[in-house]
């Protein structure tokens, strides 16, 4: 469905990703792990184009395609009319208008007006909570509605592929269990392809059918979430599990410093 072939991102004279390749296949979750800064949202912004101007050969290097076309020198708004639905870091709602509003924006692209209202209907079925709140300032809601509200945007889009940034940022444990289930009810009831960006990794790859990790804008594993989830270096720096290895070092560590 979507192939990023050796991608480069720069900042003025930083470059962020440094030649990334990857790919999703239709109908997967897939997520994108990594550490602050590692580059991941510059990732998804890449690929939505948020960067460039789609007049510019941009990016310099490397090529994106979605669906067999590439996309690496479309518009933002061409994009999504293809089908990529994009949530941002931090949800990014439209804090005066009210929740039907914010929702209804999700539908700009769209001519199809006949079928919007079972769209929105399929909105609310996902997340209820919108249906009592329509009138209600998006603004007034708490961050996770909030969360919920832009994925709800996104969805009137009708992407075929998802892309969220860090859903579950903010969130009390409680929330994030909810937000993921209904990713995983987006991805497997509405057939929906979710690529994901998350730093809660333990939560990523329990809902996930693979998984890139991002270090320093490359990528340096990619594998099934039951191969990462034993890997030693990932349970130790990514999911908080202290390691035999690590532990056997730390002792050696401890002694050192008692009998110097």
């Amino acid at each position: 469905m979507l192939k990023v072939k050796n991608i480069e991102t720069w900042y003025d004279l930083i470059r962020a990703l440094h030649g990334i390749s990857f790919e999703i296949k239709q109908g997967d979750i897939v997520a994108l792990l990594g550490s602050n800064g590692a580059g991941k949202t510059t990732t998804l912004k890449t690929i939505m184009r948020l960067f460039y101007d789609a007049k510019e050969e941009q990016p310099e290097k490397g090529s994106i395609e979605f669906m067999g076309e590439r996309i690496d020198r479309k518009d933002t708004d061409d994009i999504v009319k293809m089908g990529i639905g994009y949530v941002p870091e931090g949800r990014e709602v439209f804090p005066e208008l009210t929740v039907l509003e914010n929702i209804t924006i999700g539908a700009y692209t769209r001519k199809d007006t006949k079928n919007i209202q079972s769209d929105l209907e399929n909105v609310f079925h996902h997340f209820p909570i919108l249906k009592e709140r329509v009138k209600q300032q998006a603004g007034l809601m708490s961050g996770g509605e909030q969360q919920m509200l832009a994925i709800g945007r996104a969805l009137m889009s009708r992407p075929k592929l998802l892309m969220l940034d860090e859903p579950s940022l903010g969130l009390s444990p409680l929330l994030t269990q909810e937000i993921f289930n209904i990713i995983r009810n987006i991805n497997q009831k509405d057939g929906v392809t979710i690529f994901l960006v998350e730093q809660n990794v333990n939560m990523a790859l329990k809902y996930s059918n693979f998984a890139y990790l991002l270090e320093n804008g490359r990528i340096v594993r990619a594998d099934k979430p039951e191969v990462l989830r034993e890997d030693e270096d990932i349970k130790e720096f990514y999911l908080g599990i202290a390691t035999e290895q690590s532990v056997k070092g730390y002792k050696r560590y401890r002694r050192k410093v008692r009998f110097r």
